[in-house]
Parts: structure tokens; sequence; C-alpha cells
């Protein structure tokens, strides 16, 4: 009912909003607000796709003269647009020769046979795949292969314990959590990060590299793993079990069903690792080559093109066809993002966010950040976390200039990773959901570990904004 409302009250509130009798801010703002209240109203409720409200800026800017239609369409043109689609064929490489699935194995495989040190070894599997592939996709790879592992401890002879329930449980949340943990690593990692990127290169010619988000994203995403295990396993979910009898056959049983590395899986290796080696030291590579122009969406597209067009033994590893399973509507998302963002800057809406805010800065900055920061991870449970990013950095940016910040991306960066860290319900990303979808866990039990997550995800990225940041920015 509230979709279907939504979905009348979005256009309803644009066409209120444009056509009021008197001038809220100046007549090119508020146009510009009124679009966004409609944008606003269809991401928050999800009546249509967001990826189908992304496309509202691309339909209504040039109708009410915001901006022309070249204008708007840059956005969806953005070098960052293009910087995650490089990313999204590289993952689908990688989902087409097994490749991902044998890299957690052997992770998984690596860390032992006790209860706990599977679970530390599905962590660590699950974070590092959802570093380079949508933390959906890694969490369809790892929950067979927990199933597989909790099969053994119910039909051991003991039946199914309190303990066995609690291994079950920390496994399935495990998985979940370690998958949105680990895209925050990365700058493809999740699209979030991609959003902002896109959002101070446009706005703000501020280039966010792979290297440098790396630089913060994987303490913060190693140190949140830290405290996932501690909550799950040694705090609220002990299982005191002893060694999980034949827990190595099972791992062993999957990769002998994969079989020994292949030409292809060591082709599309090759290509990942030569990427994410050169996206690593860009700087110094563009040093020593003068003559060449590295950028991180060049390199993602190079890593790209070779899946397509270089062979072996006569074949090529992907096809267009292959394509099909890319998440285009996430690509027009950022699009829809970037345009409300350039539009909200063009006609002064940021600067006057930073006007009203200056006028109350005397309050401390860290209690500025850490009530953003607050705001955007409580209301990431609610809404799609992309979404929120595109309509909260502008805001954010705004807050930033009116307290007088050193950097805005001392506000912004803490943030986005924030959107990211959603461990209470459900419906607050694709991984929570799969891993309730499997009938082990209850909302109560999700939540009760999410709260305290939660809490340590705000403490975490406060001291981060206030502490690390300013030394990289």
């Amino acid at each position: 009912m509230i979709k279907k409302l939504a979905l009348f009250l979005g256009p309803l509130c644009f066409l209120i909003l444009y056509n009021l009798p008197f001038v809220m801010l100046t007549a090119e703002a508020d146009a510009v607000v009124a679009v966004a209240a409609w944008m606003i109203i269809w991401w928050v409720t999800e009546s249509v796709s967001i990826s189908v409200t992304a496309l509202i800026p691309l339909v209504i800017f040039p109708l009410v003269g915001s901006a022309d239609m070249k204008g708007v369409a840059q956005s969806y043109g953005s070098p960052i647009v293009f910087l995650f689609f490089g990313g999204f064929v590289m993952a689908l490489a990688l989902e087409k020769v097994n490749l991902h699935k044998r890299i957690a194995l052997k992770i998984v495989g690596w860390t032992g046979t006790s209860p706990d040190k599977v679970i530390l070894g599905f962590m660590l599997a699950t974070a590092f795949l959802s570093m380079w592939i949508s933390n959906t996709a890694t969490t369809v790879v790892m929950l067979p292969i927990a199933y597989s592992v909790i099969q053994l401890i119910i039909k051991d002879a003991d039946g199914f314990t309190a303990n066995d329930k609690n291994f079950t449980l920390s496994l399935m949340l495990a998985i979940a959590f370690s998958a949105n943990v680990g895209g925050i690593a990365t700058l493809i990692g999740t699209p979030p990060n991609t959003v902002l990127a896109g959002f101070m290169e446009s706005e703000y010619q501020i280039e966010l590299s792979f290297f440098k988000w790396i630089l913060f994203g994987l303490p913060f995403a190693l140190i949140m793993l830290f405290f996932i295990y501690l909550v799950l396993v040694k705090w609220i979910y002990p299982n005191n079990l002893k060694a999980i009898d034949r827990s190595e056959d099972v791992i062993q049983s999957e990769l002998d069903k994969l079989g020994s590395i292949k030409a292809e899986e060591r082709f599309v290796l090759i290509i990942f690792c030569i990427t994410i080696f050169l996206w690593m030291f860009k700087a110094w590579v563009n040093g020593w080559f003068p003559q060449i122009h590295l950028s991180d969406t060049g390199i993602s597209l190079l890593g790209a093109f070779c899946m397509f067009v270089l062979p072996h033994r006569g074949r090529f590893t992907l096809d267009w066809a292959d394509t099909t399973r890319l998440p285009w509507g996430i690509l027009i998302l950022f699009g829809g993002g970037l345009a409300l963002a350039s539009s909200l800057s063009a006609v002064g809406l940021i600067q006057m966010i930073g006007d009203a805010v200056s006028q109350y800065n005397g309050l401390p900055a860290v209690l500025i950040g850490a009530m953003i920061i607050t705001i955007m991870l409580f209301t990431t449970e609610l809404m799609s976390n992309v979404a929120l990013v595109a309509i909260f950095a502008p805001v954010v940016a705004g807050i930033a200039i009116g307290m007088n910040a050193p950097s805005i991306l001392h506000y912004l960066i803490p943030v986005t990773m924030a959107s990211s860290c959603a461990f209470m319900l459900p419906m607050a990303t694709p991984p929570n959901a799969i891993v309730f979808a499997s009938g082990h866990i209850e909302v109560h039990q999700m939540a009760r570990v999410g709260v305290f997550l939660n809490v340590i995800a705000v403490i975490l990225l406060i001291i981060l904004s206030q502490v690390y940041i300013p030394l990289l920015f």
C-alpha cells in the first residue's frame, strides 16, 4: 500500500513544489528541489525500481529547463560509471570460470577445522571475494559450502544441540556481515564507494583513486571483521564445540568437483592481478612511462577489454552475451545520482546548506560528524545504500562546507562507508536477506548482534574521520 501511494505521491509532490505561487529559494533551485523530492520519495519507498527512478533527471530536467539533455546525459557517461562497468566485467569473468569459488575454498581450507576457525575462514573468504565481486554473488557462492558444513554437525551423534545452533547462527551471520564489510575495502567493492568517487570528481575535481581508497577502506574492513568475529563467536553466540569431523573432507570434496586449476582460470587470474597491480601502483607506472596516462577507469576498462579480446586456446573468456548478467541498473543509478548532485550544486543548494550550517558552527565538529554518521548508518537499514549516498552526499558536502572542514572528505568518506554497515535487519542488504531466507536465523537474532555492531561501526567511523582520514586528505 505504501508503495502504491508513493507511486502517485512522488510526481504529485513534484507538481505541487514546481507550481507553488511563491519562490522558496530561487526559480532554478525550486525546480531542482521539486525533482529531488520526487526522486527521494521513490527511492525511499522503492515504489518503482531505484534504477528507473534514476532516469528522472534525464527525462525531467530538460523539460523544466534545469539543464539541457547533453548536460544531463554527461552524468550517465561519467568515467566513474565506466570504472564500475570494468569492475563488473572482471567479476563476471571470475564467476564464469569459477575462480571465485576456488579462491573461497582455498581460504576456508587454510584456517583449520575447529568451529571458531571454520567461521573465521568463511569470514575471510567472504570478505575477500566481496572486495572484487558483488556482495550478493559472494553470499550465494559461500552459502552452499556453509550448508555442507552445517549438515555435518546436524547429523553427528549428539544431534542438533544448542551449541550447534549457535555455530549455525554465527556462520550464517558471519557470511552476511563479512560480505557487507568486505565491499568497503575497495573502490569497486560496493556501489556507494563509486557514487562518492563520481560525486567528488564531477563537483569538486577531487580524484578518489583506488590506491587511496584502499588505504583507509581496508583497515576499517579488517577492524570491523575482527569485531564481527568477537561479538558473534566469543560473546553473543559462543558454540563451545570441538573440531568438526570431516569438515576438511567437505572442503576437499568441493575442490575436487572443480578439478585441477584450468587454463582459463589462470588467464583470468593473471589479468585480474595485473589490473590490481596497475590500480595500486598507477602513480609509479605513470612516472616510469610518461608517454602513457593511466587512470583508474582506463585500467578497469583495459582489464575488461582483455577478457573479451585476448584468446586462449582459441576462445575468449567472455562473449558479449555474458553481459546480460551485468547489473546495468546500477550503472544507470550512478548516472542519476550524479545528475541530481550536479544540478543541486549548479543552482547553489549545496552552498545554501553550507551557509545555513555555518550559523551553528559553534557545535563541535566531532558531534556533527557523529550525528550524520549515525543517521546514515541506521537509515541504511531501511533503504538502498546506493540511493541513500546519492541523496546524502550533496547534503553532507554542504554541512562540511558550513563547518569549514579542512576537507569535505572528512565527512563524506565515513558517511559513505556507514551506508554499507547494515547489520540489524534482513531487508537492509541482499546478503542479510539471503542468509535470513536460509531458515536458520530469526529477525531478533540478527538484530541482537546487529545493534552492537552498528554502535561499534559508528564509533570506529568517528575515530576514522577525526584521526586517520585527515592524515590522507
